[in-house]
């Protein structure tokens, strides 16, 4: 699998670093530069960038500093952080403004940084845990499955309710709304719709009938005075005082035309087919149906699924008990198997961590820590409460990694730890590694860190000659003075450029021809 790499680092306006910018080559890199030059300003410029603390010192206004990298799955990516018009540190990632958090969780599978002012992966019990499975093959599939089982075991209990007392109020509650639900006798979402339209129609109707049935009382009804009635008076009045026989004519026209609409009138109401028993039953029919969508959901729609979801709550309450007793009888026996694959698991974690802290403890001599030992300490029913205690000197007392050694034995300790566990994807970086080294123990270093970069890339802040000889592309940070301030550079040397500055970490500023050869010696690896 390709691992990541680290391509170019930009750093612009940072402490005394105007403008910086690195291309990285595969393998070991090195900087270098005269003590007090601001090799570390690099990677406090990496840190940065990765979401991490300023270094400190003054920054330009014109801050910024980006790493691109090439991540585990080939792709680009681009990490920056710059300085704001309001003097807020911003977030870049792939050209979008993102968090220091964000920057962070993507910087964790892309480098990991050792020294003194650098956090410490393996401080973390679960980077530890990683390792240790890692190294000795620990396989977790069976105790995986185990507890994903437990816990789909543990949701299907909980579904069936808690205490027996609640289950049965569940269960009558679940009874008592399928009752009513079925009680309500729903047949389609739009019943309701229905039943108001045809309430409507019927109702129209009964106003209609009562209308006519006004209106027939009105002309020929039992009533005193009727319009038929008031006619024929009105009619004999007129005969009687010897009017005209055509107003008298009139008025018996009037009479006959008057019982012709009173007949039509009775016609109309033998024809209205009007049950008012229907009328009351659509009432009560659409208090019923109202009364449902309100109490379940607004909708008989939604009273409809209620209903079908209800009968399902109450088959399950029927059966609970037995469930309960089948699923408490499955969890004991889950349980059991998970304690067991968990003690399985502790124990080739056990095994694992012995065979890692002895197989570093033989490293450490090379990473220049005689008489250390690393030893891994595994507790938990599954192992995996794990830590790395160490102790740097013969006779010291043992204790956590991060409390007993020092900065520059820190790096050194990782340094062994990766040399047994392989690296990871991530690139590592190494500052000031070699700190109070040098002689045979600078060229043993040299060596384990060449043997690393083999692997994956290595990038190291160093001022032995003996490492930067082996580096694939050497940078030197220079600090000079210009226009009345320091100013720190970097560049990439190669030739005889590279070959002076291994002379000048071999000799110093006065390096001789001796020194020269010496440093073409290192370079060619005789």
């Amino acid at each position: 699998m390709p691992k990541a790499q680290l391509l170019e680092l930009q750093a612009r306006g940072l402490a005394l670093i105007d403008e910086a910018t690195l291309e990285f080559a595969p393998g070991l890199n090195v900087v270098t530069g005269e003590t007090g030059a601001g090799k570390t300003l690099l990677i406090g410029a990496l840190t940065l960038c990765l979401g991490g603390d300023s270094p400190g010192g003054e920054v330009g206004d014109d801050l910024r500093v980006a790493t691109l990298w090439r991540d585990g799955a080939g792709a680009e990516r681009l990490l920056a952080r710059e300085l704001t018009a309001t003097g807020r540190l911003r977030s870049v990632l792939d050209g979008q403004v993102t968090s220091a958090e964000g920057l962070r969780r993507v910087a964790e599978s892309l480098v990991d940084i050792y020294g003194q002012r650098s956090s410490l992966r393996l401080r973390h019990p679960a980077a530890v845990l990683a390792l240790i499975d890692r190294f000795g093959a620990v396989d977790t599939s069976e105790l995986d499955e185990q507890r994903a089982r437990l816990h789909e075991l543990g949701r299907r209990r909980a579904d069936l309710g808690g205490d027996r007392e609640e289950r049965a109020r569940a269960r009558d509650l679940a009874q008592f709304e399928l009752t009513e639900l079925r009680g309500a006798a729903l047949t389609t979402p739009d019943e309701l719709d229905q039943a108001l339209a045809n309430l409507e129609r019927w109702q129209g109707r009964a106003a209609r009938r009562s209308a006519l049935l006004e209106a027939l009382e009105r002309l020929d009804g039992d009533r005193e005075m009727t319009a038929l009635g008031e006619i024929a008076r009105i009619a004999a009045l007129v005969e009687g005082a010897g009017e005209s026989a055509t107003l008298s004519s009139q008025l018996r026209g009037a009479l006959e035309m008057a019982r012709d609409a009173g007949h039509e009138l009775r016609a109309l109401l033998d024809a209205e087919d009007l049950d008012e028993s229907q009328v009351a039953q659509l009432e009560e029919r659409v208090g019923i149906l109202s009364r449902v969508a309100r109490r379940y959901g607004g909708s008989l729609a939604a009273a409809l699924e209620t209903r079908e979801q209800r009968a399902l709550d109450v088959e399950r309450w029927r059966t609970a008990e037995e469930d309960l007793a089948r699923l408490d009888a499955e969890i004991a026996t889950t349980a059991a198997a998970e304690r067991a694959a968990g003690a399985r698991v502790r124990a080739r974690r056990e095994e694992a961590g012995a065979r890692f802290g002895a197989a570093v403890s033989a490293e450490l001599a090379r990473v220049a820590l005689p008489g250390g030992a690393l030893r891994v300490e595994v507790d938990g029913v599954d192992g995996s409460a794990v830590r790395l205690l160490v102790r740097t000197n013969p006779g010291r007392a043992e204790g956590p990694v991060e409390e007993i050694a020092s900065g520059g034995e820190l790096s050194r300790l990782l340094l062994a730890v990766a040399l047994v566990a392989g690296s990871e994807d991530a690139v590592a970086v190494f500052d000031e590694i070699d700190a109070g080294l040098g002689g045979a123990v600078a060229e043993q270093i040299g060596a384990c860190l060449a043997e690393l970069a083999g692997a994956g890339q290595v990038l190291v802040v160093t001022h032995l000659a003996s490492v930067a000889a082996r580096a694939q592309r050497h940078f030197v940070v220079h600090k000079e003075t210009r226009e009345g301030r320091a100013v720190t550079t970097v560049r990439a040397v190669a030739g005889e450029e590279r070959v002076e500055e291994i002379a000048r970490m071999l000799a110093g500023s006065g390096a001789r021809s001796e020194s020269r050869a010496l440093a073409r010696r290192l370079l060619s690896g005789a």
